[in-house]
């Protein structure tokens, strides 16, 4: 079995510079020493002991993710993003826990991670309470926390990457008010989360905009069960059903997310509503799974691909650096991605002239 003496015999190096090459301390060393060692490592195939690593650091190479639940696609699709980086460019591998946005939960993922060597972690929560992030981070744990900014006027050592929820709720708004809505609706669940909040303020931002604020209103869907997200569609659905039956529906609405409009679109189905000839609904992430809908799911796309990216890198900063950096990464970028969930009202309204604006960014 090659060792890293061997490595360092055939690249003329000490063993110390071989060390710096492996843990990514190599941006001193000369370009052509680097390509010695790089070269050498590839020519005798050699693979590090990440049990040596881990007994010479106490840690090991594993990011820890963790999510509200699993059974929600759209975090199967930001735990992909994020793995993906984590390989490719820092070496690591992915461990992923469903936490259920519980802080006990949390709090116990976090004694877990310290237990196994493992001092970094995403952690897409939203809990307006992060006290036990900053505890973890004491405990030696760089942590990056996705969809939730950080507590006004407080110092945080938690870094925060966030998509733009305000600004997502707002152009799907715009979308259905371009279209001609003038009754619109969000559709949330019980529990007010960061970045719920901000979703809501948005679509609320259009309403006044238009000069519809009147005739916009937020429905509760209800509380979620232990398993969170996993059951939001069917709380779409049997949220539709109330609707359905409302002497004076909505025509337009936006949805919490895309899992929350599939459930409403189906639910509206169900009561005998056509989508979008009688209701029309807008999502808000852009899974894969809007564009297999029947009909297909008009929808804010994130930039996950971004944010993974961001998150990422800030989990693997050096300690000090991460302590330091309190900016609060907010990604603007999101986009409409028109499909066929949503038409013009029955009637044909139009709003009124000078209120509606261009859905595009």
């Amino acid at each position: 079995m090659t060792t890293i003496q061997d490595v360092a015999r055939h690249a003329s190096v000490s063993v110390s510079t071989v060390s710096n090459v492996l843990n990514g301390r190599a941006d001193r060393m000369r370009p052509a020493t680097l390509a010695r060692v790089e070269a050498a490592i590839q020519v005798l195939g050699f693979r590090p002991s990440t049990l040596a690593r881990q007994l010479k650091t106490g840690q090991t190479p594993l990011l820890g993710l963790l999510v509200p639940s699993l059974a929600n696609p759209m975090y199967g699709y930001i735990a992909r993003e994020i793995e993906t980086v984590a390989q490719q460019q820092f070496g690591y591998r992915l461990l992923i826990g469903s936490t259920y946005r519980d802080r006990e939960k949390e709090s116990a993922f976090f004694e877990d991670l310290l237990a196994h060597g493992v001092r970094r972690v995403i952690v897409i929560s939203s809990l307006a309470d992060e006290r036990h992030f900053e505890s973890a981070v004491e405990r030696g744990l760089t942590v990056v926390s996705y969809d939730r900014g950080a507590t006004p006027g407080k110092r945080s050592r938690v870094g925060h990457v966030m998509p733009d929820n305000f600004e997502a709720a707002r152009l799907a708004t715009a979308h259905l008010i371009a279209q001609g809505h003038r009754r619109l609706a969000f559709v949330t669940v019980a529990g007010m989360t960061m970045s719920r909040s901000a979703k809501i303020d948005g679509f609320h931002a259009a309403a006044e905009a238009a000069g519809l604020r009147a005739q916009a209103q937020v429905l509760d869907g209800g509380p979620l069960n232990e398993y969170g997200d996993s059951v939001i569609a069917e709380v779409g659905r049997a949220t539709a059903l109330r609707i359905a039956r409302l002497p004076d529906a909505p025509t337009g609405i936006v949805a919490l997310n895309d899992l929350m409009a599939l459930g409403l679109m189906a639910g509206l189905r169900e009561a005998g509503l056509r989508v979008p000839q009688d209701m029309s609904v807008v999502g808000i992430d852009g899974l894969f799974l809007s564009a297999l809908s029947n009909p297909m799911l008009t929808t804010v796309q994130l930039p996950v691909p971004e944010m993974a990216r961001a998150m990422v890198e800030r989990a693997m900063q050096p300690r000090a650096e991460a302590e330091d950096d309190e900016r609060e990464q907010v990604f603007a970028a999101v986009r409409l991605v028109e499909r066929e969930s949503v038409a013009p009202p029955p009637g044909g309204r139009q709003a009124p002239r000078g209120k509606a604006e261009k859905a595009h960014p």
